[in-house]
Protein backbone atom coordinates (compact mmCIF):
# COMPACT_ATOMS: atom_id res chain seq x y z
CA UNK A 1 0.00 0.00 0.00
CA UNK A 2 2.35 2.09 0.79
CA UNK A 3 4.59 1.49 -1.82
CA UNK A 4 1.22 2.39 -4.17
CA UNK A 5 1.24 5.49 -3.06
CA UNK A 6 4.68 6.22 -3.50
CA UNK A 7 4.61 5.20 -7.00
CA UNK A 8 1.09 7.41 -7.50
CA UNK A 9 3.17 10.56 -6.04
CA UNK A 10 6.15 9.43 -8.24
CA UNK A 11 4.12 9.46 -11.46
CA UNK A 12 2.16 12.30 -10.67
CA UNK A 13 4.86 14.80 -10.19
CA UNK A 14 7.21 13.01 -12.84
CA UNK A 15 8.77 14.63 -15.63
CA UNK A 16 6.50 13.89 -18.13
CA UNK A 17 3.84 15.41 -16.22
CA UNK A 18 5.22 18.69 -15.09
CA UNK A 19 6.03 19.07 -18.75
CA UNK A 20 2.31 18.43 -19.70
CA UNK A 21 1.39 21.14 -17.18
CA UNK A 22 3.91 23.43 -18.80
CA UNK A 23 2.81 22.99 -22.11
CA UNK A 24 -0.62 23.41 -20.82
CA UNK A 25 0.20 26.72 -19.04
CA UNK A 26 2.05 28.15 -22.00
CA UNK A 27 -1.22 27.27 -24.18
CA UNK A 28 -3.43 29.01 -21.71
CA UNK A 29 -0.85 32.18 -22.13
CA UNK A 30 -0.48 32.15 -25.48
CA UNK A 31 -4.39 32.15 -25.94
CA UNK A 32 -5.00 35.17 -23.69
CA UNK A 33 -2.41 36.69 -25.39
CA UNK A 34 -3.90 36.21 -28.92
CA UNK A 35 -7.13 37.39 -27.49
CA UNK A 36 -5.46 40.50 -26.05
CA UNK A 37 -4.35 41.77 -29.65
CA UNK A 38 -7.22 40.60 -31.83
CA UNK A 39 -9.03 42.43 -29.05
CA UNK A 40 -6.73 45.88 -29.02
CA UNK A 41 -6.39 45.49 -32.87
CA UNK A 42 -9.94 45.62 -33.66
CA UNK A 43 -10.89 48.23 -30.91
CA UNK A 44 -8.30 50.64 -32.36
CA UNK A 45 -8.37 50.04 -36.60
CA UNK A 46 -12.10 49.19 -36.61
CA UNK A 47 -14.47 49.31 -34.17
CA UNK A 48 -14.86 50.39 -30.74
CA UNK A 49 -17.90 51.26 -28.26
CA UNK A 50 -18.04 54.02 -25.99
CA UNK A 51 -20.21 56.10 -23.64
CA UNK A 52 -21.33 59.48 -23.06
CA UNK A 53 -19.96 60.84 -19.76
CA UNK A 54 -21.68 64.33 -20.00
CA UNK A 55 -24.65 66.67 -21.25
CA UNK A 56 -22.72 68.53 -24.00
CA UNK A 57 -24.00 67.02 -26.84
CA UNK A 58 -27.65 67.68 -25.48
CA UNK A 59 -30.43 67.60 -26.58
CA UNK A 60 -30.04 64.80 -29.18
CA UNK A 61 -27.05 62.68 -26.81
CA UNK A 62 -27.31 62.44 -23.20
CA UNK A 63 -25.31 61.54 -20.63
CA UNK A 64 -25.58 57.71 -20.20
CA UNK A 65 -25.79 57.23 -23.94
CA UNK A 66 -24.08 54.55 -25.14
CA UNK A 67 -22.64 54.22 -28.71
CA UNK A 68 -20.38 52.17 -31.49
CA UNK A 69 -18.07 54.35 -33.29
CA UNK A 70 -15.61 53.77 -36.11
CA UNK A 71 -11.80 54.00 -35.75
CA UNK A 72 -9.47 56.19 -37.61
CA UNK A 73 -6.60 54.54 -36.58
CA UNK A 74 -6.48 52.53 -39.82
CA UNK A 75 -6.82 55.75 -41.93
CA UNK A 76 -4.02 57.24 -40.06
CA UNK A 77 -1.56 54.59 -40.73
CA UNK A 78 -1.87 54.62 -43.97
CA UNK A 79 -1.69 58.49 -44.01
CA UNK A 80 1.56 57.56 -42.64
CA UNK A 81 2.85 54.76 -44.75
CA UNK A 82 2.24 57.11 -47.65
CA UNK A 83 -0.30 54.64 -49.13
CA UNK A 84 -3.73 55.70 -50.81
CA UNK A 85 -7.21 55.68 -49.81
CA UNK A 86 -6.44 57.64 -46.57
CA UNK A 87 -8.72 60.03 -46.54
CA UNK A 88 -10.79 60.05 -43.64
CA UNK A 89 -14.47 59.04 -44.42
CA UNK A 90 -15.70 62.31 -42.31
CA UNK A 91 -18.41 64.69 -43.58
CA UNK A 92 -19.74 68.00 -42.21
CA UNK A 93 -22.14 67.10 -39.14
CA UNK A 94 -20.67 63.71 -38.28
CA UNK A 95 -20.09 63.20 -34.59
CA UNK A 96 -16.97 62.23 -33.91
CA UNK A 97 -14.71 61.37 -30.72
CA UNK A 98 -12.07 63.79 -30.29
CA UNK A 99 -8.80 62.43 -28.02
CA UNK A 100 -6.71 65.49 -26.89
CA UNK A 101 -4.51 63.77 -25.12
CA UNK A 102 -3.33 62.76 -28.71
CA UNK A 103 -0.08 64.29 -29.40
CA UNK A 104 1.52 63.85 -33.37
CA UNK A 105 1.37 60.74 -35.04
CA UNK A 106 3.91 58.06 -33.59
CA UNK A 107 4.05 54.47 -32.69
CA UNK A 108 1.07 52.80 -33.13
CA UNK A 109 2.87 49.88 -31.04
CA UNK A 110 2.82 52.54 -27.94
CA UNK A 111 -1.37 52.43 -28.62
CA UNK A 112 -1.25 48.88 -28.38
CA UNK A 113 0.30 48.23 -25.55
CA UNK A 114 -1.81 51.10 -23.80
CA UNK A 115 -4.64 48.44 -24.61
CA UNK A 116 -3.62 45.75 -22.86
CA UNK A 117 -2.76 48.13 -19.48
CA UNK A 118 -5.99 49.92 -19.88
CA UNK A 119 -7.30 46.54 -20.13
CA UNK A 120 -5.69 44.58 -17.39
CA UNK A 121 -6.30 47.52 -14.84
CA UNK A 122 -10.15 47.74 -15.60
CA UNK A 123 -9.38 51.48 -17.08
CA UNK A 124 -7.68 51.95 -14.60
CA UNK A 125 -3.87 53.15 -15.44
CA UNK A 126 -2.86 54.46 -19.14
CA UNK A 127 0.68 55.22 -20.49
CA UNK A 128 -0.59 58.81 -21.21
CA UNK A 129 -0.75 59.32 -17.50
CA UNK A 130 -3.97 62.07 -17.85
CA UNK A 131 -7.45 62.45 -16.67
CA UNK A 132 -10.18 61.66 -19.42
CA UNK A 133 -9.36 63.34 -22.40
CA UNK A 134 -12.62 61.87 -24.93
CA UNK A 135 -14.75 64.23 -26.36
CA UNK A 136 -17.90 63.85 -28.09
CA UNK A 137 -18.41 66.70 -30.46
CA UNK A 138 -19.61 67.48 -33.81
CA UNK A 139 -17.84 68.76 -36.96
CA UNK A 140 -18.55 72.07 -38.11
CA UNK A 141 -15.89 72.52 -40.81
CA UNK A 142 -13.25 70.97 -42.69
CA UNK A 143 -9.87 71.34 -43.93
CA UNK A 144 -10.21 74.93 -46.47
CA UNK A 145 -12.84 75.83 -45.14
CA UNK A 146 -14.02 79.29 -43.98
CA UNK A 147 -16.02 79.81 -40.15
CA UNK A 148 -17.66 82.37 -38.69
CA UNK A 149 -20.86 82.95 -35.98
CA UNK A 150 -23.46 85.57 -35.41
CA UNK A 151 -25.29 84.96 -32.84
CA UNK A 152 -24.56 81.04 -32.56
CA UNK A 153 -25.45 80.56 -36.16
CA UNK A 154 -22.60 79.32 -37.85
CA UNK A 155 -21.93 79.91 -41.40
CA UNK A 156 -19.55 78.67 -43.73
CA UNK A 157 -17.93 78.99 -46.66
CA UNK A 158 -16.25 75.50 -48.31
CA UNK A 159 -12.82 75.59 -49.67
CA UNK A 160 -12.87 77.09 -53.15
CA UNK A 161 -16.75 78.16 -52.94
CA UNK A 162 -18.12 81.60 -53.43
CA UNK A 163 -20.64 81.44 -51.35
CA UNK A 164 -21.48 81.18 -47.39
CA UNK A 165 -24.08 78.31 -45.89
CA UNK A 166 -25.31 77.90 -42.58
CA UNK A 167 -24.15 74.93 -40.75
CA UNK A 168 -27.27 72.71 -41.58
CA UNK A 169 -27.40 73.76 -45.43
CA UNK A 170 -23.81 72.35 -45.96
CA UNK A 171 -24.08 69.46 -43.61
CA UNK A 172 -27.69 68.67 -45.09
CA UNK A 173 -28.42 67.66 -41.71
CA UNK A 174 -31.31 68.50 -39.53
CA UNK A 175 -30.00 68.21 -35.83
CA UNK A 176 -31.43 70.30 -32.66
CA UNK A 177 -29.29 72.52 -30.52
CA UNK A 178 -29.09 74.01 -26.70
CA UNK A 179 -29.27 77.31 -27.44
CA UNK A 180 -27.97 79.52 -24.33
CA UNK A 181 -29.34 82.78 -22.58
CA UNK A 182 -26.02 85.19 -22.96
CA UNK A 183 -25.84 88.05 -19.92
CA UNK A 184 -26.00 91.23 -21.04
CA UNK A 185 -22.42 91.89 -20.17
CA UNK A 186 -21.00 89.36 -22.35
CA UNK A 187 -18.81 90.99 -25.27
CA UNK A 188 -17.89 88.90 -28.57
CA UNK A 189 -14.47 88.58 -26.82
CA UNK A 190 -15.45 85.87 -24.39
CA UNK A 191 -15.79 82.71 -26.12
CA UNK A 192 -19.04 81.62 -25.63
CA UNK A 193 -20.81 84.82 -26.74
CA UNK A 194 -22.35 83.15 -29.55
CA UNK A 195 -19.89 85.49 -32.15
CA UNK A 196 -17.11 84.58 -33.62
CA UNK A 197 -14.88 86.24 -36.60
CA UNK A 198 -14.25 84.20 -39.20
CA UNK A 199 -11.48 81.94 -39.65
CA UNK A 200 -9.67 79.82 -42.31
CA UNK A 201 -9.09 76.00 -41.26
CA UNK A 202 -5.60 74.93 -42.62
CA UNK A 203 -5.20 72.09 -45.01
CA UNK A 204 -5.01 68.82 -41.88
CA UNK A 205 -7.66 71.16 -39.36
CA UNK A 206 -11.68 70.73 -38.74
CA UNK A 207 -14.04 72.95 -36.41
CA UNK A 208 -15.98 71.18 -34.08
CA UNK A 209 -18.59 72.19 -31.93
CA UNK A 210 -20.58 71.11 -29.13
CA UNK A 211 -24.59 70.94 -29.46
CA UNK A 212 -24.87 72.38 -26.49
CA UNK A 213 -23.47 76.27 -27.76
CA UNK A 214 -23.08 77.64 -23.73
CA UNK A 215 -20.08 77.08 -21.85
CA UNK A 216 -18.63 73.70 -23.21
CA UNK A 217 -15.04 73.15 -24.43
CA UNK A 218 -14.91 72.60 -28.24
CA UNK A 219 -13.11 74.87 -31.21
CA UNK A 220 -14.61 77.97 -29.41
CA UNK A 221 -11.86 77.60 -26.60
CA UNK A 222 -9.35 75.01 -28.13
CA UNK A 223 -9.07 76.42 -31.83
CA UNK A 224 -9.10 74.00 -34.88
CA UNK A 225 -8.59 70.37 -34.42
CA UNK A 226 -6.04 68.25 -36.04
CA UNK A 227 -7.56 65.80 -37.89
CA UNK A 228 -5.08 63.32 -36.37
CA UNK A 229 -6.87 64.04 -33.02
CA UNK A 230 -10.22 62.56 -34.38
CA UNK A 231 -10.43 59.05 -33.04
CA UNK A 232 -13.11 57.78 -34.63
CA UNK A 233 -16.87 58.31 -35.66
CA UNK A 234 -20.04 57.57 -34.17
CA UNK A 235 -22.20 54.98 -36.41
CA UNK A 236 -25.01 54.41 -34.27
CA UNK A 237 -26.19 54.55 -30.71
CA UNK A 238 -27.17 50.66 -28.83
CA UNK A 239 -28.45 51.91 -25.64
CA UNK A 240 -31.27 53.45 -24.31
CA UNK A 241 -32.97 50.95 -26.67
CA UNK A 242 -35.75 53.33 -26.72
CA UNK A 243 -33.54 55.99 -28.62
CA UNK A 244 -31.36 53.18 -30.89
CA UNK A 245 -29.81 53.95 -34.16
CA UNK A 246 -28.27 56.77 -35.58
CA UNK A 247 -28.09 59.75 -33.81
Amino acid sequence: MIFNLFNRKSVKFSYAEQKSQRHRLLRVVFWVLAFLVFYNAFSSFFFSVRVLENDTMRPGLRAGDRFVLSSFSLYSLLDRCGLPSAALPLKRGNIVLVDMALGEPGNIGAGMLDGVLRFFTAQRVSLNHREEHFYMKRVIGLPGDEVSMTNFVIRIRPGGQPYTLTEYEVSGQDYVLEIPQIPALWDDSIPFSGNMDRIILGEDECFVLSDDRSNTNDSRTWGPIPLHKLAGKILFRYWPLNRLGRP
